[in-house]
């Protein structure tokens, strides 16, 4: 369970002070697929950064399985950085002299796990995302934006966690790719019981969440979704 309750984040700039995030309340259950959308500059990614504990907000808290953030000393917000959230992003936030299972392995390896053992975990997740084994030892940048991607959300999921924040995950590819990236996405939160939530401009990503919010002026609102057998034909 995620409950995110009145959270402000404001910033000076000059005289003005601005509001990207304004009095945002929430909660999602666990295994939800959810998106926010909105317009660049509308505070999405500032929204995300807050959930992941990458930055702290002006007011407001947020609770990950009743746990508050907010309460969380700089040392037990590193370790549930580490442990309880995976993120995903659109440049994929890769390391390119890294093969794909050493990116993966490298939470793991920050985390304490054996090599053994994460070596293991990582070659099962890249099979989870359906990257094919032959280039499991290959360099980052000797793979595809989607071969890329895929490679991302493994490495998000091997500390198994119970969120994974993802800003514009297909924002680099095209779109059959997206496609693909969409469904196994549906997967992940369907087969690990895992929360995603996703920060798109993507119609076809947020039409197929369970869940679709909507960020302007840093207010949040909630938006009706189709059914998954429907959802492509509704409009952002």
């Amino acid at each position: 369970m995620i409950e995110v309750k009145n959270l402000v984040r404001t910033f000076n700039s000059g005289d003005r002070t601005i509001k990207p995030v304004n009095d945002v309340s929430f909660e999602l259950e666990q295994g939800t697929l959810a998106s926010i959308v909105g317009k660049s500059g509308s505070g999405k990614s500032t929204l995300l950064s807050l959930l992941g504990a990458l930055d702290k907000p002006t007011s407001g808290d947020v609770a990950v399985n009743g746990v508050s953030l907010a309460s969380m000393p700089d040392a037990k917000l590193t370790q549930y950085r580490r442990r309880d959230i995976g993120f995903v992003f659109q440049q994929f936030n890769l390391i390119p002299n890294l093969s794909a299972v050493d990116n993966v392995m490298l939470p793991m390896e920050f985390a304490g796990m054996r090599k053994a053992a994460r070596l293991q975990r990582a070659k099962e997740l890249l099979e989870q995302v359906q990257l094919v084994p032959e280039k499991h030892d290959r360099r980052i940048n000797r793979l595809s934006g989607g071969e890329q991607q895929r490679v991302a959300i493994a490495r998000a999921l091997a500390n198994e966690p119970k969120l994974i924040l993802a800003d514009e995950p297909t924002g680099n590819l095209d779109e059959q790719t997206g496609d693909h990236i969409i469904e196994l996405l549906s997967a992940l939160c369907r087969d690990h019981n895992t929360t995603i939530l996703v920060v798109t401009h993507d119609r076809a990503l947020a039409n197929k969440t369970d869940r679709r919010f909507r960020l302007q002026q840093g207010r949040l609102t909630e938006e009706p979704v189709r059914n998954r057998a429907t959802a492509a034909a509704a409009p952002v």
